[in-house]
Formats: structure tokens, C-alpha cells, sequence
């Protein structure tokens, strides 16, 4: 039998609109409305004060180990920026950003990364997850949520994030496989920010970009400027619309940079050069984004300098909060509620065993 050519697609798309000095390239300048991109404006730098403010906190003492997001603002906002409340966020562990725009709390940050469970709390009307610690396992949580609502024949959406280094796991390949088979509603969203804590991106494939590993699975995929939060919204936007309409699931590609460490136990120090970052340091998101807001007239020093002030007072005043309510936090029978709808047998064998060594424990404190 002779060979025949099988033409497959073979291209995929990098999108930057806002460069690193400012600079709109207009052709491609999105509508957005005022109002949303100063909104945009502020979750982002209260995201960037508020992660400063924490590994200040951490460093005291305070907090736990945390996963600071310095650097990656946009392409947490630019992708759920687009989205509507009743659809469905799967984060990782590095969304702080979005989780704020969803409404998250910063007090139940402070106080999740103090170890109490109540910080994972998510109101009933946040069709959010909480964060996910295992690399790459949400994506079959978000697919899992996808699927169910293709089932019952909504148009919600899913949007789940990772890291590049997910992209190295099997629950990735797996989710994206079985999105492209359902043809299921649900948005990828990889922060390529270059290091899987100290194994660089070269070292994970060979694949010139992550986004084109969805053309594997017959779905789009498109690499953007993960630090251009207009090109993160455009090709979010993009993605959200194509699977509310039924055309299935996206792969979206945020090339960024962790600037930071990759938790507060790690020393980057060891793995990279600081050259590296401060070159990633000339591409803020942030400055770069209130250079566009400056040309569009819709911010001046004077409006940042006022908004830095009142973030300053948001986030004492957080921090004020969560510690005065950690003072009445750490029932450890908590730690057997909220796994199971109905709690199973041996939960429940377990929570009372657990109940007659903790009571008598507390009878032996008081003799002493």
C-alpha cells in the first residue's frame, strides 16, 4: 500500500497586543469598558501588595509556607475576567489573583496558610474550587465539572489553571484527551512561568510551545504574553465564547515568570541566575498595564498613589481580621467534616476514637 499524506494542523498562534514599554498595538486593542479595566487595574495591584504583605508575614513568623504569584497577575485576571459568576474556577495553588476577583476573602488566605481548614471555606454562591496542592490534578476535577454541565445542558463554562510543569503529568494529557473527545465546555489555562520549582521548561519537553500539545487532542490552543493581561483576556474571552457555545474546550498558553520564589521554603538562588530575573522584571505586567491606562486617560500618579493608600488600609485591616478571628479557630473535629455528603462507617469509627483520645488528653492537661 503506498504512503498517503495525513495534513494535520500545524501552526499555532502567539498573541501580544501590549508590550513591555506600554505600547498598544491598536489594531488589536480589545473594547473593553472602562470601568472593567479599571477594576482589572486594582485587583491586580491589590494582588501584588497583598502577596509583598504576606511573605513579610511569613517571614515573621505569621503565616505558613505560601506560593507567592508576584509576576503573573495578568494572566490570572485576563482569564477570569471574562467569565460569569455561575460559572466554575479550578485553580492550582498560584491564583491568588483570581480567586480576589472571584471573591476571595484576603482574610481567609491569611488564614488558610495559618493551616486552618476554615480558610477553605467557599461560600455557597462561588462556584469555586478550593486550591489544589497536586501538580496537575485539577484538570480532571474541571473536566469532571465540564462534562456535567454539557449533561444537563447548560452553557456555564470551566476554567482551570496550571503550571508547565503540569503539562509533565498524565492527569493533563487525560483531561485534555477526554475534553477533546466530549467536545466538553471547559477553558485550560497553563502559566508557563518557566520553572517547575528548580526543573526549567527545556527540561520537560521538547515542544517548542505548550500550547500546541492540544492539537494532539483536537482542540485550539494559542500561545499569548502572559504578561500582557489585554492579549490573556482577548484569547480568554475567545475560549469562553467558543465553549458556551458548544465548541468545546481551549488551551491557552500564558507565557510568564515567577519572580519570586516558587514557595518560601525554596531558594531560586540555586537553579537560576538573577540576570534571568531581572529581565523578567522589565516585562511587569503591572507597570505596563497603567502605561496603557495612562494613554487611555484613565489613570495618572495621583489615582495610583490613592489606590496604593487604600490597599495599604485593605489589607491591615485583613490582617487585623484574620488574626483576632484565628484566636477562636482549631476545633480538630473539623478535620472529619466536609469529605463525604454522608460520613462512611469508618469516618465515623474513627471521629469517635479520635473524640476519647482528644478528651482525655485535655482531662490530663488540666491535672497538670
Amino acid at each position: 500500500m503506498p504512503k498517503t499524506r495525513i495534513t494535520l494542523p500545524d501552526s499555532v498562534d502567539h498573541l501580544s497586543i501590549l508590550d513591555e514599554h506600554g505600547q498598544v498595538d491598536t489594531d488589536l486593542d480589545p473594547t473593553i469598558e472602562s470601568p472593567l479595566l479599571l477594576r482589572m487595574h486594582r485587583t491586580m495591584l491589590l494582588a501584588r501588595r497583598f502577596d509583598e504583605r504576606l511573605l513579610s508575614l511569613q517571614r515573621q513568623g505569621r503565616i505558613g509556607t505560601f506560593p507567592p504569584i508576584s509576576g503573573q497577575e495578568a494572566a490570572h485576571l485576563g482569564a477570569v475576567a471574562p467569565l460569569r459568576a455561575s460559572d466554575w474556577v479550578v485553580p492550582a495553588f498560584r491564583e491568588m489573583a483570581a480567586e480576589l476577583w472571584r471573591g476571595r476573602s484576603l482574610e481567609s488566605i491569611i488564614i488558610y496558610n495559618n493551616g486552618f481548614s476554615e480558610g477553605s471555606r467557599i461560600p455557597a454562591e462561588r462556584n469555586d474550587l478550593p486550591i489544589s496542592v497536586p501538580v496537575g490534578s485539577q484538570i480532571l476535577h474541571a473536566v469532571g465539572i465540564a462534562w456535567g454541565m454539557k449533561y444537563r445542558a447548560t452553557d456555564d463554562v470551566a476554567m482551570t489553571f496550571f503550571g508547565d510543569g503540569a503539562t509533565s503529568q498524565g492527569d493533563f494529557h487525560e483531561g485534555l484527551n477526554f475534553a477533546g473527545v466530549f467536545q466538553l465546555p471547559v477553558v485550560f489555562v497553563c502559566q508557563n512561568n518557566q520553572w517547575a520549582i528548580s526543573i526549567p521548561r527545556s527540561k520537560q519537553t521538547r515542544s517548542k510551545t505548550l500550547a500546541q500539545k492540544a492539537l494532539a487532542y483536537g482542540i485550539p490552543g494559542i500561545q499569548v504574553d502572559g504578561n500582557d493581561i489585554l492579549a490573556v483576556y482577548v484569547a480568554a474571552q475567545e475560549a469562553v465564547e467558543r465553549a458556551r457555545a458548544g465548541g468545546g474546550a481551549t488551551l491557552i498558553e500564558c507565557v510568564t515568570y515567577r519572580v519570586a520564589v516558587h514557595t518560601t521554603a525554596d531558594d531560586p538562588k540555586r537553579y537560576r541566575t538573577d540576570a534571568e530575573v531581572e529581565e523578567w522584571r522589565r516585562k511587569d505586567p503591572i507597570t505596563r498595564f497603567q502605561g496603557y491606562l495612562t494613554a487611555r486617560g484613565l489613570l495618572n500618579p495621583d489615582a495610583v498613589k490613592t489606590e496604593e493608600e487604600a490597599i495599604a488600609a485593605e489589607i491591615q485591616t485583613a490582617v487585623a481580621r484574620a488574626e483576632e478571628e484565628m484566636k477562636a479557630l482549631g476545633d480538630p473535629l473539623l478535620m472529619f467534616e466536609h469529605a463525604y455528603a454522608e460520613m462512611p462507617a469508618d469516618l465515623k469509627e474513627q471521629r469517635a476514637d479520635f473524640v476519647r483520645f482528644w478528651s482525655a488528653a485535655q482531662k490530663e492537661e488540666k491535672l497538670v
